[in-house]
């Protein structure tokens, strides 16, 4: 099988062309430890307990990044390039060495492995790496997926994973090593689906990388600076720290960036915090001597090609090149906005809702929308109907399910998207038994639409009706949207308390200035 995944350790030199150049050979190597070094830091310093095997990925098998037509190089269409990171929770090495026992220990992690992948984020470089716009993904992120249902986004992969595993047992398959590889590969498969979904965001790329390369490139560099609000102490994560400003070592900076507990927004302010210490290492990195210096820089190589898996098709070396006059000011961190951080899932499990419309304009702006944009219509174009709704088509929306609100919420819905509602009311009980659109042709574009805007309810042709009235029944098996989530069809999960269906957004921040940011 062709692997598709490779450590880093297996980066060819650069081609004697270029390496004739005035770019040729140590600073070649600087760029590409530079960028992977952050890389490993910005990723296995989220992934306090993350997923996976950097050995099993680096067998991965036949996984198919960044492309189709019009892609060159890694960079899609719109003239960027847009990296999926996973952090990876493994007690092995990039090249499948278990862990000593003092490695394990500096990592205070336990020795128990698991497939949730709970580091998640979507990095975007335009072509001319003039900048880089980091955005995160909080693991509990409540999503709807197209195979398994609603879950958190950090169980996809192993949900992905386990199925693929068990397919492959039933059809006969008892080679252990072929077996990770497959049923890994249909986890990465079904994670970069999911985050393309939620993001609308297509993935170029894509990088797992190991916590073990947390600690080595901290130390490596001399650890890094970091500045709270206010001492903590916090057993669960091993964090105990002062107030202030403080360089944290490898081991000590783990527990910085994985304590939740105790933050008053929890997951996502150690988000936040992970976010500053991942901007304090950017403007250590490029700002002082690091590459400079031949003992660092031998000790990031080192830890990069311990720790990290990139996709074969990624040409890193021609990559760092372009980031090689990368400013700290440029580089910025962010997360996604969220509705609630205390939402409740199918099962009664603690969610962070989102709404998918709002997640997908925030990348559009946070990430900057390179698409074409449309000319400005003139005002005749201007006057000509949009939209799908046709303004002599009444809709009634009758409640058959006996849950107080439901029609008029799925009213609001259709009315925001532009359809007229005549009536909302109760159904005539004892009539219906499923949510359904009536109509008096099946076929009826209008009552195709709205089926398929409310969740793909079926169309039931009803010759009583006029051609200009469609009835909606929601009962009680609806799953649509609702008022609440009007823009958002993929939105799941019950909210928290309080929540207004209003976006809760995390701060923006740099890797310039002089010093760390102060976080909770």
């Amino acid at each position: 099988m062709t692997e598709k995944y490779r450590p880093v350790r297996d980066i060819q030199a650069a081609p004697a062309a270029v390496q004739s150049t005035k770019q040729a050979g140590p600073v070649f190597i600087r760029a590409v430890v530079a960028f992977l070094s952050v890389l490993v830091l910005a990723i296995s310093g989220l992934g306090y307990f993350a997923v996976g095997s950097i050995n099993d990925v680096a067998n991965a098998g036949n996984l198919t990044l960044g492309g189709g037509e019009g892609v060159k190089d890694g960079q899609a269409r719109d003239g960027a390039t847009d990296i999926l990171l996973v952090g990876s929770d493994s007690r092995s090495d990039a090249q499948g060495n278990t862990l000593s026992d003092e490695e394990l220990a500096m990592l205070r992690a336990g020795d128990e492995e698991n497939d949730n992948t709970d580091t998640i984020m979507v990095i975007r470089v335009p072509n001319d790496g003039s900048s880089a716009s980091a955005v995160s993904i909080p693991r509990d992120t409540y999503i709807r997926d197209d195979e398994y249902g609603n879950m958190k986004i950090n169980g996809v992969y192993g949900a992905h994973k386990d199925a693929r595993r068990a397919e492959l047992a039933e059809q006969g398959f008892t080679n252990e090593s072929e077996l990770e590889s497959r049923s890994k590969e249909s986890g990465r498969e079904g994670l970069i689906d999911a985050v393309s979904d939620l993001t609308g965001v297509t993935v170029d790329h894509y990088a797992e990388i190991g916590l073990l390369g947390f600690v080595l490139l901290t130390d490596a560099v001399g650890g890094v600076d970091v500045c709270l609000n206010q001492a903590v102490n916090e057993p669960l994560s091993g964090a105990d720290f002062t107030a202030g400003r403080q360089t944290l070592g490898g081991s000590d900076a783990l527990s910085f960036v994985r304590q939740r507990h105790g933050l008053p927004r929890g997951d996502l302010d150690r988000i936040v915090r992970q976010q500053a210490f991942m901007a304090s290492l950017v403007n250590h990195v490029l700002s002082s001597g690091t590459l400079t210096n031949p003992a660092k820089l031998s000790a990031l190589a080192d830890a990069v090609m311990r720790s990290v898996i990139i996709d074969e098709g990624w040409d890193v070396m021609s990559f760092a090149t372009q980031l090689q006059n990368l400013a700290g000011g440029n580089v910025t961190f962010t997360t996604i906005p969220v509705t609630s951080i205390d939402g409740v899932g199918d099962y009664g499990e603690s969610v962070v809702t989102v709404d998918v419309s709002q997640v997908n304009a925030f990348f559009e702006d946070a990430l900057g929308n390179t698409e074409p944009v449309e000319e400005e219509r003139s005002d005749e174009d201007q006057s000509v109907p949009q939209g799908p709704n046709n303004a002599d088509t009444m809709i009634h929306v009758l409640n058959g399910s006996g849950t107080a609100g439901l029609a008029g919420n799925v009213a609001a819905h259709l009315e925001a998207l532009g359809y007229t509602i005549e009536v909302t009311g109760n159904a005539a009980e004892g009539l219906y038994f499923e949510s359904q659109v009536l109509a008096a042709d099946s076929s009826d574009p209008q009552a195709l639409a709205i089926a398929e805007e409310l969740g793909g309810l079926p169309i039931v042709a009803n010759s009583s009706l006029d051609a200009d009235t469609i009835i909606v029944i929601p009962h009680i098996d609806y799953t649509g949207p609702t008022a609440e989530v009007a823009a958002s069809p993929s939105s799941v999960g019950q909210p928290g308390m309080g929540a207004s269906g209003d976006p809760i957004l995390s701060p923006e921040i740099d890797a310039g200035g002089d010093g760390p940011r102060c976080v909770n």
